[in-house]
C-alpha cells in the first residue's frame, strides 16, 4: 500500500467516525424531545382531569 492510499483510508475512517458521532448525538436529541413531548402531554391530562 502506497502512504497516499495509506492516508486516504485514514481519512475515510476518520470521516466515518465522525458522522456516526453526528448520528448519535443527533437521536439523542430526537430521544429528548419525544420525552418532554410525552411529559407536557401526560401533564396535559392531569390537568384536564383535575378540572
Amino acid at each position: 500500500m502506497t502512504t497516499t492510499a495509506k492516508i486516504a483510508a485514514a481519512f475515510m475512517v476518520l470521516l466515518a467516525l465522525s458522522s456516526c458521532g453526528n448520528t448519535i448525538r443527533g437521536i439523542g436529541k430526537d430521544t429528548a424531545n419525544a420525552v418532554n413531548a410525552t411529559q407536557d402531554a401526560g401533564r396535559s391530562v392531569d390537568r384536564a382531569a383535575k378540572k
